[in-house]
């Protein structure tokens, strides 16, 4: 087989392989960690259940590769916000309309505290979620102990508010599951004034 062929076969893989754990996630957030199999997995992708085999060994190890997916591309994205020259309210601001922007969030946010709160899910499974939860916590307490030494981020442990602001992000996130969607806009702006210093108390 031509390089070229060897190419364009990694390609296809790695486009299927997305296309499934796109697919589990909805599966996940539709029907729970317990119910979710592979069967349904397979229906939703529009594939047979083996062809799914051939890029996943079992339903954990398909958990396993949507979570580890999202976790990090969320880390590197709150990573390249940390080192941007910009206001911290402002990367808290576009961090917050990203995430409520992206329409496969609600999912996710789903899957991953059915995952960290489900005992029955592999335990490795749900500590490897939590420890990647925490690892991204840090990124995020970096740009609120940037806003803090300009004098726009409330005080307090950084950790503690990075924590906060996430867990009310993904909180609201649940409320834009299809089709149960609570009929109140959701404002970046409103979120970041939550976690701002007035304007009479800022540093000069």
């Amino acid at each position: 087989m031509s390089p070229r062929n060897v190419e364009k076969d990694q390609l296809l893989r790695e486009t299927r392989r997305e296309h499934i754990l796109d697919c589990a996630l909805q599966v996940i957030a539709k029907q729970g960690i317990d119910s979710a199999n592979v069967k349904d997995i397979a229906k939703e992708a529009g594939l047979s259940v083996g062809n799914v085999y051939n890029y996943f060994n079992s339903k954990d190890d398909i958990f396993s590769a949507v979570l580890q997916r999202g976790q990090i591309n969320y880390g590197r994205k709150i990573s390249d916000h940390a080192l941007l020259e910009l206001d911290a309210r402002d990367k808290l601001h576009e961090i917050c309309e990203s995430w409520i922007a992206t329409p496969e969030n609600w999912a996710f946010t789903i899957m991953l505290q059915s995952i960290r709160t489900n005992e029955t899910v592999n335990p490795e499974l749900r500590e490897a979620a939590t420890r990647r939860f925490t690892a991204n916590l840090e990124p995020m307490a970096e740009i609120m102990r940037q806003g803090q030494e300009a004098g726009v981020i409330v005080e307090g442990d950084p950790k503690q508010l990075a924590f906060y602001f996430v867990s009310l992000i993904q909180g609201l996130t649940l409320q834009l599951a299809p089709g149960y969607e609570i009929p109140v806009s959701i404002q970046a702006k409103t979120i970041v004034r939550l976690f701002s210093q007035p304007e009479n108390s800022r540093k000069k």
